[in-house]
């Protein structure tokens, strides 16, 4: 494990390309330590150089879909069937404690963005 600061985008880009090669490791593995310090690390560059406005969830999720090359169908797994996923980014209908607790986990999203109203 070679962690360094992400001191500017190409920095970031490669945390990011760590990320993903760490990212399903299994927990209590050197691999799963990485991921951690890999999001916490992309996490703080993230909230100092492109900050999220807390007051738009769905804009919220759309950013991080935009950051990790996401589509309607990847949000599935935190928000559920393709309708709802449709629904929800299309502003009619609201995100459930669930989903926020799903989206906060599996993308990192800050709680504070998915419950601004």
């Amino acid at each position: 494990m070679n962690i360094k600061p992400i001191r500017n985008d190409d920095d970031l880009r490669a945390a990011f390309e760590q990320l993903e090669r760490v990212y399903q490791a299994q927990e209590a593995t050197p691999e799963a330590d990485e991921m951690e310090i890999l999001v916490t690390l992309i996490e703080a560059y993230e909230r100092k150089q492109y900050p999220i406005d807390a007051t738009d969830p769905v804009e919220a999720i759309k950013f991080r879909m935009e950051q990790q090359g996401l589509t309607p169908k990847d949000l599935e797994l935190y928000i559920g069937s393709s309708g709802r996923v449709s629904e929800v980014l299309n502003c009619k209908r609201r995100l459930s404690l669930k989903m926020v607790k799903r989206l906060h986990d599996g993308l990192h999203i800050p709680y504070e963005s998915l419950l601004a109203a």
